[in-house]
């Protein structure tokens, strides 16, 4: 029996964009605009517009390469992970997740 109606099989997956996944197009959409507005303040300092586009070419440049790295090397969620064990107070330091696995068979 054919339906009519088509399954969307993305459902769940993470978004994807020429290779970049999840919160990385987001850093990079932020830098984008970022460069944006430091090429209208440059601009309206008077500085020359070739000057401009050569330091927002170089920096969008760098921007992108950088976030291209750190999504190649953290992965989807590798990033948030090191930001909060980096919060994390060193007294609360654990060698192992055995405390907190056992926790629900203990219940």
């Amino acid at each position: 029996m054919s339906s009519v109606y088509q399954i969307n099989k993305g459902v769940g997956r993470s978004l994807e964009f020429k290779g970049l996944r999840a919160q990385y197009i987001g850093y990079l959409a932020a830098g984008l605009v970022l460069l944006f507005l430091l090429f209208a303040v440059l601009y309206l300092c008077g500085v020359n517009t070739w000057a401009c586009l050569v330091i927002i070419g170089a920096s969008g440049g760098g921007l992108y390469i950088g976030v291209v790295r750190m999504s190649h090397r953290y992965g989807q969620y590798g990033l948030m992970k090191k930001m909060a064990k980096q919060r994390m107070p060193g007294y609360l330091y654990f060698r192992s997740r055995k405390l907190f696995t056992k926790l629900k068979e203990d219940l």
